[in-house]
């Protein structure tokens, strides 16, 4: 188990300028995002885009592509360390500084300069692909299943839960962090977790 620090902030950067760039508020996300997620189904249906059916039809498969997104990316990304000082000192930055201070309230949600690039490359995609009939419902989806995934990872860390599935999805991620880092990848969800037997269910059930 790795060592971590809690109820305290630290100083990633030495630097200033890059230590203000690294923390972000939480609200920040739900700010920028939650306006164009609303706004891009309603804009797709009103120059019909897209369909009712296709959005009912492609939404939906846009969250499950998110929660893919999130179990690969945590699992194959966020816990590589490479095999030197500048891949360890890429994880540190990415997500080993969130393990090691798991409560600095500042590093709980993404970083707005990474989902606008994530979302500039996918929405690059999706316009090659050019079937806006597909692509507007996909991307709401996705998008609004990356917002639950931040919001989830904020809630289980600076909320107490209220639900049963709350505690049950809180404490999936509390094992991840100080139980067995190599098990509960996903934030928002279990099943991925379940299906690839990396779930880890102490204290869930």
């Amino acid at each position: 188990m790795r060592e971590y620090v809690r109820h305290q902030n630290g100083r990633m950067f030495e630097s200033e300028f890059f230590e203000f760039f690294s923390k972000v508020h939480p609200a920040a996300p739900f700010i920028l995002w939650v306006p164009i997620a609303l706004a891009i189904p309603i804009y797709a249906l009103i120059t019909e885009r897209c369909t009712p059916q296709g959005l009912l039809l492609y939404f939906p498969l846009g969250l499950l592509s998110w929660q893919v997104t999130e179990y690969f990316a945590h699992k194959k990304l966020f816990h590589w360390q490479g095999i030197g000082p500048l891949t360890r000192r890429f994880h540190d930055i990415v997500h080993g500084f969130h393990h090691r201070y798991p409560d600095d309230p500042q590093r709980l949600v993404m970083p707005l300069a990474v989902s606008i690039s994530i979302a500039a490359i996918v929405c690059s995609g999706l316009w090659a692909l050019d079937r806006p009939a597909f692509s507007w419902p996909w991307f709401t989806g996705y998008l609004s299943g990356y917002l639950f995934y931040d919001f989830m990872h904020w809630s289980t860390h600076f909320r107490k839960p209220l639900t049963r599935w709350g505690k049950r999805m809180r404490a999936h991620h509390m094992a991840h962090h100080f139980a067995d880092i190599d098990k509960n990848f996903g934030i928002s969800h279990r099943w991925i977790d379940r299906t690839l037997g990396t779930l880890d269910s102490r204290g869930q059930d």
